[in-house]
């Protein structure tokens, strides 16, 4: 299975902010510490507030913060959520697989899906930032453009 760049993008999101010790990052910084469009960083941090993973502080002092939920949230959990229930392959789609009624491969995709999922579901958030990625992180996050210098 192929995550899509969304949930790639909102995973790594998650990361980065797991390890932030000092000042709050922006959403821009987030962005530019991973080399990716500010549009689809917003897009993504919107949806992880919604979730209740993120915070996000306007103004003078804000920035973004993980929730406690955030620390915690099951990755198999966070990955269904921003993935999706639907199938790997698009039976129905609008040419209708003339198989569908009496495909086994269906199936077998599915309880492969489900696996996958529940490969992911014992990693917490704080669980991927574990040596050695997460002072790796630490090190990508202070090359990264200051508020001043950055976009």
């Amino acid at each position: 299975m192929r995550l899509t760049r969304f949930t790639d993008l909102a995973l790594r999101t998650l990361m980065r902010l797991a390890v932030e010790e000092a000042e709050l990052p922006t959403t821009r910084d987030v962005a530019a510490t991973m080399e990716v469009p500010y549009t689809h960083t917003a897009k993504v941090v919107a949806r992880l507030q919604h979730l209740g993973l993120v915070e996000a502080r306007r103004g003078r002092g804000g920035g973004l913060t993980l929730t406690a939920a955030g620390r915690a949230a099951s990755v198999g959990a966070v990955v269904r959520e921003l993935e999706g229930a639907g199938d790997v392959v698009d039976c129905d789609g609008t040419t209708p697989c003339p198989l569908r009624g009496a495909c086994v491969l269906r199936g077998a995709l599915r309880r492969a899906q489900e696996a996958f999922f529940a490969a992911l579901d014992p990693l917490t958030v704080n669980d991927l930032v574990a040596a050695p990625t997460g002072p790796l992180l630490l090190g990508i996050s202070s090359r990264a453009p200051t508020r001043a210098e950055g976009p």
